[in-house]
């Protein structure tokens, strides 16, 4: 597959640090799949940031639901503070504290800011997001289950998903009504991103 240029060279520089502290920490902590680990730059930097795009230019709060080694969450930071005008506000919500250790020491060491929540999504108390995003986390009903706190009508959910996306979405429209825009994925042949709108239980 073509790849596609995502990254302005300081989003690079930031990114390069990333990735050498992910590589450090997965000896000791399971924070990605083995077999993925010579591939980092396109299975997991580069398939987060094609969400960047999609965030509206308005938005200024994004929740990142079970963030893990930080994505797609902590590159869309990182990706949106070294823009000219990058001004989200980006909360990471992982319930693994060792991965929440290694979360902090990515934005102390890549000088960047983001607020992780070292709780379940449960337990987090509500407050308003923008954009509400997801990767590998959960099936797509109980992704907006857990996406209640923090959704208004003009919140903007975006999730990647696999080869079940469609099995999914006829799942989820059995107990919320929602717009949707599929968008192939660049980085995986059989993924897909859905970009979902005025989200209504």
């Amino acid at each position: 597959m073509k790849q596609k240029e995502f990254f302005l060279e300081k989003t690079k520089e930031k990114l390069k640090i990333y990735q050498n502290l992910l590589q450090k920490w997965q000896q000791s902590i399971n924070l990605i799949s083995p077999s993925t680990l010579s591939d980092i730059m396109t299975r997991h930097f580069q398939d987060s940031a094609q969400l960047y795009p999609l965030i509206p230019d308005t938005a200024q709060t994004l929740v990142d639901m079970g963030s893990g080694a930080g994505f797609p969450g902590l590159v869309l930071a990182i990706m949106d503070q070294t823009q000219e005008n990058g001004k989200l506000d980006v909360h990471l919500v992982e319930s693994d504290q060792r991965k929440c250790v290694f979360l902090r020491e990515v934005i102390r060491q890549c000088q960047i800011k983001a607020t992780v929540h070292s709780s379940r999504l449960e337990n987090i108390p509500p407050f308003q997001a923008d954009v509400v995003t997801a990767r590998a986390l959960k099936d797509l009903k109980k992704l907006l289950d857990l996406a209640q706190p923090f959704l208004t009508s003009e919140t903007v959910c975006l999730f990647l998903k696999g080869e079940k996306a469609q099995k999914e979405l006829s799942e989820a429209t059995q107990y919320y009504s929602f717009n949707v825009e599929k968008i192939a994925s660049q980085t995986a042949d059989s993924g897909l991103i859905l970009k979902l709108t005025e989200i209504k239980k």
